[in-house]
C-alpha cells in the first residue's frame, strides 16, 4: 500500500485564504501546548509573544524595522517560486548586498561626502545580491544543476566571506580588536523618519516595492509570463517565452531585493558590518513568502506576523527565560502546519495497493 495525493479540482478559491488562518491557529495552539509542558502558563507566554509586540508605539516602530527584511526577501522570493525557480540562499543575497553597500561607506568613510553616498550603497547592495544569485541561475540553466544545493551552499560563502572582511582588512583600526568595520557616516545610514524614533526609509521602500511587484503581477505581460511558466512550461514555450531568459530575470530581481535588505538593515539598525548581520531574515522570509500565498500583499501581511515572533522571541529570553531557539521553533512549525493544510485542503489522500487500484 501506498499514499498517493491527487489535486481537488473542485476546491473552492476561498480555501487558499483560510488555510494560512488555520495555519495559525493550529500554531498558537501547539505553542500554548509546548508552554504548559515547560511548565509556563500559556495564555502569558502566548501573550508574551504576539501581544507585547504590538503593545505601543515604540513597539509598533520596532515591528516595522523587523518587518522591512522579510517584506523585501519575501516578495522576491515569490516571484521565483510563481515560475517555478527555487532559491534557497536569500540569507547569503543578504549576506552579500550588506558586504558590497558596506564597502561604499567604508570606501567613502571620513571624506566630505553628499547625499549620493546612501543610493550608490542601495545600488551596491542590489548588484551584490543579485551578482550572487546569478551563479545558481546560471548553473541551472547552463549545466542543469540543481538550484536548491547550489543557492543554500553560497549561503556560506557569503557569511564566511563577511566573517574574514571584518576580522581582517575591514576591520576597525579603533575598534580594540573587536571583529566590526568603522561605524558608517550619518550619510552612509539610511534616514530615519522620525528624530527619536526607529523606523526608518527602508519600511516606506519595502512598501513601495510591494505595490510595483502587484501590479507586475497582476497587469502586466511579465507577471502572466511568471504564472505561466511556472503552472505550465510547455504552454509557455508554445507561447514564445524564453524560460532560460526569465530563469535570470527573477534571480537577479530576487538577489537584488534581498540584497536591497541587506544594506538597509546594516546601514539603519547596525551601522556598521559585523560578522553577522542577519538573525535568518533570509530563511524566515521563506517562511514569509508561502504563509502570503506567494503573493506581494500577502508577503506584506505575513511579514508582519514573522516579525512578531521575532520580537516577541527577544522578550521571551528577558520576561520568561527563554532560549531563541523557541522563535525558530514556531516559525518551523508555522511552516510545517502551511504546507499540511494545503496538503490536506487541495488534495485528495488515496491508498494505492501495490499493482492494484485506489481504495
Amino acid at each position: 500500500m501506498r499514499i498517493v495525493l491527487t489535486r481537488r479540482d473542485d476546491a473552492p478559491a476561498w480555501m487558499a485564504l483560510v488555510s494560512p488562518l488555520i495555519a495559525v491557529a493550529l500554531t498558537l495552539l501547539s505553542g500554548a501546548v509546548m508552554f504548559a509542558l515547560l511548565g509556563l502558563d500559556p495564555l502569558k507566554a502566548l501573550g508574551v509573544y504576539f501581544i507585547s509586540p504590538i503593545s505601543d508605539g515604540w513597539a509598533l516602530q520596532e515591528l516595522a524595522v523587523k518587518a522591512t527584511p522579510l517584506i523585501l526577501i519575501s516578495v522576491g522570493l515569490s516571484l521565483c517560486y510563481l515560475s517555478n525557480n527555487w532559491n534557497i540562499g536569500a540569507e547569503g543575497q543578504f549576506v552579500m548586498g550588506a558586504i558590497f553597500g558596506g564597502w561604499v561607506a567604508i570606501a567613502t568613510h571620513g571624506a566630505a561626502n553628499g547625499p549620493w553616498v546612501f543610493p550608490a550603497m542601495m545600488l551596491a547592495g542590489m548588484l551584490g545580491g543579485a551578482a550572487l544569485a546569478m551563479i545558481p541561475a546560471i548553473l541551472k540553466t547552463r549545466l542543469s544543476v540543481n538550484e536548491i544545493l547550489t543557492s543554500l551552499m553560497l549561503v556560506y560563502v557569503a557569511e564566511l566571506l563577511l566573517d574574514w572582511l571584518v576580522r581582517g582588512p575591514w576591520r576597525d583600526p579603533k575598534g580594540f580588536n573587536f571583529p566590526q568595520s568603522v561605524m558608517f557616516d550619518k550619510e552612509a545610514q539610511v534616514m530615519r523618519l522620525m528624530a527619536d524614533g526607529r523606523i526608518n526609509l527602508g519600511t516606506p521602500i519595502a512598501i513601495i516595492v510591494v505595490v510595483i511587484a502587484a501590479i507586475m503581477m497582476a497587469r502586466t505581460l511579465k507577471g502572466f509570463e511568471i504564472r505561466l511558466v511556472g503552472a505550465a512550461p510547455r504552454a509557455a514555450r508554445f507561447a514564445g517565452f524564453d524560460e532560460k531568459r526569465l530563469t535570470w530575470t527573477v534571480f537577479a530581481i530576487s538577489g537584488a531585493l534581498a540584497g536591497l535588505a541587506g544594506i538597509i538593515e546594516v546601514s539603519g539598525t547596525m551601522g556598521q558590518l559585523q560578522p553577522s548581520v542577519s538573525p535568518g531574515y533570509g530563511f524566515t522570509a521563506i517562511i514569509v513568502a508561502f504563509l502570503g500565498r506567494l503573493n506581494p500583499i500577502g508577503c506584506l501581511i505575513a511579514g508582519v506576523v514573522l516579525a512578531i515572533t521575532f520580537i516577541g522571541g527577544e522578550n521571551a529570553q528577558i520576561s520568561l527565560r527563554l532560549p531563541l531557539d523557541v522563535t525558530r521553533v514556531f516559525q518551523g512549525m508555522l511552516l510545517f502546519y502551511v504546507l499540511a493544510c494545503d496538503a490536506v485542503l487541495n488534495y485528495r489522500i488515496a491508498l494505492v495497493r501495490t499493482g492494484g487500484a485506489a481504495a
